[in-house]
């Protein structure tokens, strides 16, 4: 609803100024330009610094200097606090980073964010900066117009420099005309009044503009053009600088709870730094007197001076507050605590995470994963199998002959509290991924949405099974307990191995494994098939049961099967994104028929040509 009356609000009042003044065309085109050049170099970044950002993350984040000088180098790199907030918002949802790491982040990015000052107050205002934007766009486009997405993410880069030389450049000659018609400082306040109300000033600007750096860069143009005073100026640079946490905040409506502490988190910092600069200002003017002295500063070069007091700040938030993380971690997360909910729901996935490839596959795979532990979970149980059984020692085979001891689970309420909504989650975050990120990336969304179908089809699997499960695996009649009880122990032992090669680093190992447990599995279903044949002859079990048996046999064996393509399709969703394993890293239903004759295994290669 606010949404509906803000922008055809500011929509009529820049046509009403339009029609006013002809000269404000200069200095709205300037800002349009500034904050399109903005968008452009974001969007070069998203191109092709997800993958960079995710590989050096971990060695980047593990102490706290290194979260803060993180957070400062990107930063000024990508000249936007923003995007390195909702980037870290991201980072953050998908469990790739601790609460302390992110706080670490933004505090470094506010400081990173003074370098744009430096750059407009010591570049763009005293060289002809539009000199330098034409050759840039063009070298931009010129990147544009390649096929490769990394020489397109610079293309980006380039074009959005170009537009942010342009906007600095139509900026100054905007206010240079207001300065020749209408003085505006002749609306200037001093004095705390004057303090509060150009700090708010400075706050809604920002909250409009959706850039703190956009809004110092206008007021350090209007300073230099002499349309603002230099105390209104520095009351403007710290209400931008409050202003900028809308865009966090914004950006982790979608995030979960961990990034809405980080939001927070920035929210607080931002306010504290603020309010220490406000209440500090004398002894803060001081400092930047003394400081611009000793760095030459010319004492009536207050576009400069204001660069100083926007780095002081910033610095000294940032020493204030560093002491205070863990308890401001902790205290976050006793305030801020997650929503109880009967259903478990997705834990990684945001829609920040959608605008970086790499980040959007993390995310879904491990959100993969945390599916196919609950549904870990949910397969054991419908075979009657304690977790701590199937991941521990002990030999299954203990539970060949013993009637089975049943647990009490109704797989279908399971399936609704732990698996659905998962699911559902999944699948739809996944064609959002896909359709968004470059070709690069579809053999690994098409792997995890592979994935997320065979979980959901393994538990339909078990619901099958358990039918008949439940009865013979208790029954009096030996034989027809064990060949239950059987299927119990190929369930179990795929369980296990698999829960073995979770911690195996090399997908290449995995998936040769994978082959290996494969070859296993259709041994085992050929046995189970010879032992009802067999059976039936003795007369050891009733027709019913044998068609029980070889139903049941055939869920089973679709069940492993699932739970095999589940591990594989996790593991080629783990290659980084356009690495592909050769088809022969899979061995195909002749190959390992043909295995099985080597082994000895005439009948199993008869079964397995047939299925073929």
């Amino acid at each position: 609803m606010l949404g509906r009356i803000f922008l055809p609000t500011i929509f009529l009042v820049l046509c009403y100024a339009f029609w006013v003044s002809s000269n404000f065309k200069d200095l709205a085109a300037g800002v349009a330009l500034f904050l399109f050049g903005m968008l452009c170099m974001e969007q070069g970044f998203k191109a092709f610094s997800g993958g960079t950002l995710q590989r050096v993350l971990a060695a980047s984040t593990d102490r706290l200097w290194k979260s803060l000088s993180f957070g400062v180098i990107s930063t000024a790199l990508m000249q936007s606090s923003s995007l390195v907030s909702v980037i870290t918002i991201s980072f953050l949802s998908a469990d790739m980073i601790g609460l302390a790491q992110g706080i670490g982040i933004v505090f470094g990015s506010n400081i990173g964010t003074t370098t744009g000052a430096w750059i407009v107050a010591g570049f763009g205002l005293k060289v002809k900066i539009s000199a330098y934007a034409m050759p840039i766009l063009v070298f931009g486009v010129l990147f544009l117009m390649q096929s490769s997405s990394r020489l397109k993410g610079w293309g980006w880069v380039l074009v959005g420099i170009g537009f942010l030389f342009l906007g600095i450049h139509f900026m100054k000659e905007g206010f240079s005309v207001y300065a020749d018609q209408i003085d505006l400082t002749q609306y200037a306040m001093t004095g705390v009044a004057g303090l509060l109300v150009f700090t708010l000033i400075g706050m809604v600007a920002t909250v409009v503009m959706q850039s703190s750096h956009a809004t110092l860069t206008l007021i350090i143009t209007a300073l230099a053009a002499g349309q603002v005073t230099y105390e209104n100026a520095l009351a403007l640079a710290i209400g931008a600088n409050i202003g900028t946490t809308i865009t966090a905040i914004l950006g982790s409506i979608s995030a979960n709870i961990s990034g809405r502490r980080l939001a927070a988190a920035h929210l607080i910092f931002n306010t504290v730094t603020g309010a220490l600069a406000l209440f500090f200002i004398v002894p803060m003017l001081r400092s930047v007197e003394f400081i611009s002295a000793a760095v030459g500063i010319a004492p009536e070069d207050y576009t400069l001076k204001l660069a100083v007091f926007h780095t002081l700040f910033n610095l000294i938030g940032v020493l204030v507050m560093v002491p205070f993380i863990k308890p401001l971690v902790a205290w976050l997360e006793r305030v801020l605590k997650g929503e109880s909910v009967e259903r478990d729901m997705p834990r990684y996935l945001s829609d920040a995470s959608l605008e970086l490839p790499d980040l959007a596959s993390s995310a879904v795979l491990k959100e993969t994963l945390h599916l196919y532990d609950n549904a870990f979970s949910l397969v054991a149980h419908g075979v009657n199998l304690r977790r701590s059984m199937v991941l521990g020692e002990e030999d299954l085979q203990q539970l060949l002959d013993p009637p089975a001891k049943l647990i009490d689970i109704d797989l279908d309420d399971q399936y609704a509290r732990m698996i659905k909504d998962i699911y559902s989650a999944n699948i739809e975050f996944i064609s959002r991924a896909q359709a968004a990120a470059p070709a690069l990336y579809s053999d690994t969304f098409s792997a995890l949405r592979r994935a997320n179908m065979d979980i959901v089809a393994s538990i339909k699997a078990v619901k099958h099974l358990r039918k008949n499960l439940q009865v013979y695996s208790r029954s009096d009649n030996l034989p027809i307990r064990r060949e239950y009880n059987r299927f119990r122990i190929r369930v179990g032992s795929a369980l296990r191995e698999l829960a073995a090669l979770r911690h195996t680093e090399d997908p290449v190992v995995t998936l040769l494994s994978l082959e290996h447990i494969k070859i296993e599995a259709v041994d085992a279903a050929n046995h189970a098939s010879q032992a009802v044949d067999t059976l039936i002859r003795e007369g050891a079990i009733t027709s019913r049961m044998a068609t029980s048996l070889i139903n049941d046999g055939a869920y089973t064996r679709e069940l492993v099967e699932h739970l095999l393509d589940v591990a594989e399709a996790i593991s080629r969703a783990g290659l980084p994104a356009g690495e592909v394993l050769g088809e022969e890293m899979s061995l195909g239903i002749e190959e390992i028929a043909d295995i099985a004759r080597r082994l000895d295994g005439a009948d199993l290669a008869e079964d397995l040509e047939g299925y073929s």
